[in-house]
C-alpha cells in the first residue's frame, strides 16, 4: 500500500493549482473599508466618539447627576 506512494503522487490525476478554489486570489485585494480610505474611517470614528461624549454630558445635566458652576 505505502510503497507506491511516491508514484500515485507523482500521477497527474491531481488537480492542478490553478485548479482550486482561492476566494482571496479570485477578487483585487483593496485598502478601504466601506468604500472609505483610512483617514475618512478616522474622522468617522472622531465625531461618533464626541457625539457618545455630547449625548452622555447631556443626559447627566438633564437627570441633575452633575450641576454646572
Amino acid at each position: 500500500m505505502f510503497d507506491d506512494l511516491r508514484d500515485q503522487a507523482d500521477d497527474t490525476d491531481f488537480q492542478d493549482e490553478s485548479d482550486v478554489f482561492s476566494p482571496r486570489s479570485s477578487r483585487p485585494r483593496s485598502q478601504s473599508f466601506l468604500g472609505m480610505t483610512p483617514i475618512q474611517r478616522f474622522v468617522i470614528a472622531v465625531m461618533l466618539f464626541m457625539m457618545a461624549s455630547l449625548l452622555g454630558t447631556f443626559c447627566l445635566l438633564v437627570t441633575e447627576k452633575v450641576i454646572f458652576p
